[in-house]
């Protein structure tokens, strides 16, 4: 509750209200709050110093005979850099980024026409929507056998896998995303009327093009995470190809060269997508 102070002066009652959080500073486990760019740039490079720092107290503390199983963050960046200068790694590195961004290219779009036309018309959804969601709860690594049949050990194979490790449930995603849209914005173009191909195209779609790019965002890591299955089965080239050939030989420092290189493409990817959502949606940067 509120306290609150009355303050008599010049004869009128003057009323002063304090609120529990007034009086209180902020916390670092404040609810909901907000923080400068700043202040978030600052966070977060100190996390990322708290990370590498118990990665290198771990090495430190692990006895000697064991240190190379757990090599030390110095000793997986001298890893990845040989591997750019003397092994040419950048080829790899190319290889799995034409496979992760090619077969999601090929994910969104099916994915996104469909998951709006799912949200636009209800009997559309319930022809097609029971079988999307059985199809969520199939593992994509269980298609490995069946897509090798099919394609060989091929590129074609490669990304098939990767799209189906996101499509379906990228196209639950927009279809929620569909959903969401505000009723009254459908029902005013109606009522102006539009007929239901410029409903779907000049409203719905703009309406919830934002959301989409956030749920691509969020699948294509997903499809990151399924770059080294993709690329383990009889697969000469790309980043999960450098690390199973290291596991045969026990060399963790290339294996976990090969895990920060996903990590910082995962991490640039999703910069990238931030961008695009930045300056292609103005008006939906404070939200």
């Amino acid at each position: 509750m509120p306290n609150i102070e009355e303050k008599a002066g010049d004869g009128k009652g003057e009323i002063r209200a304090t609120g529990i959080a007034g009086g209180r500073k902020s916390s670092f486990f404040e609810l909901r709050g907000s923080i400068s760019r700043q202040t978030t740039l600052l966070l977060g490079m100190l996390g990322g110093l708290v990370f590498f720092g118990i990665w290198e107290l771990g090495h430190i503390l692990t006895p000697d005979s064991s240190k190379r199983f757990l090599p030390s963050p110095e000793t997986v960046v001298s890893a990845f850099w040989f591997l750019l200068t003397e092994k040419g790694y950048i080829y790899d590195i190319g290889k799995s980024c034409y496979r992760i961004f090619g077969s999601f290219f090929l994910v969104c779009v099916v994915s996104v026409p469909l998951g709006i036309l799912m949200g636009c018309f209800i009997k559309f959804r319930a022809l097609i929507n029971p079988t999307i969601s059985a199809a969520r709860y199939l593992p994509a690594a269980s298609f490995i056998p069946l897509l090798l049949v099919w394609f060989g050990p091929t590129d074609t194979q490669k990304m098939a896998l990767l799209f189906l490790g996101v499509v379906f449930f990228l196209i639950a995603l927009v279809l929620d995303n569909t959903k969401a849209v505000q009723k009254e914005l459908v029902e005013a173009a109606l009522t102006m009327g539009a007929d239901r191909r410029r409903v779907v195209l000049g409203v719905v779609v703009p309406a919830v093009a934002p959301a989409v790019i956030d749920s691509m965002r969020t699948m294509i890591a997903v499809g990151w995470t399924y770059l080294v299955i993709a690329e383990i089965v009889a697969a000469t080239d790309g980043i999960g190809a450098v690390m199973m050939r290291a596991g045969r030989f026990l060399k963790v420092d290339i294996i976990m060269a090969g895990i920060l290189t996903i990590g910082i493409l995962g991490v640039l990817t999703d910069l990238a997508f931030r961008l695009l959502a930045h300056y292609a949606f103005p008006w939906n940067r404070e939200r």
